[in-house]
């Protein structure tokens, strides 16, 4: 049985320091969202991808919105329950992040 714990929004402080640890990632203010756009050279690279993010994203009970066009995916990140942008979004950026080092 999952227990779910409220997770709070990123304080402006909070949100800054999180953001400058990522890279290639673009803050949009309005939707209080990160998002990234990730090139592959196929569709079948981008859609291994999607998998191994995909298994990231169960590990840490917290899933993208994202998109897929051929040899490419777009991903958002925003806490839902929050409101914006929390901790949850910036650790699972810099998972993600890591999948392609």
């Amino acid at each position: 049985m999952k227990v779910n714990t409220m997770v709070d929004k990123l304080n402006d402080q909070e949100r800054q320091a999180g953001l400058r640890g990522l890279h290639n990632w673009t803050h949009d203010q309005a939707a209080d969202a990160i998002s990234r756009v990730f090139k592959f050279k196929s569709f079948s690279e981008a859609f291994g991808f999607m998998t191994r993010v995909a298994l990231e994203a169960e590990k840490a009970d917290h899933h993208p919105d994202w998109s897929n066009s051929y040899d490419s995916v777009t991903i958002s990140l925003s806490t839902h329950d929050a409101g914006g942008l929390s901790e949850k979004d910036i650790s699972l950026a810099q998972a993600i992040d890591k999948l392609l080092a």
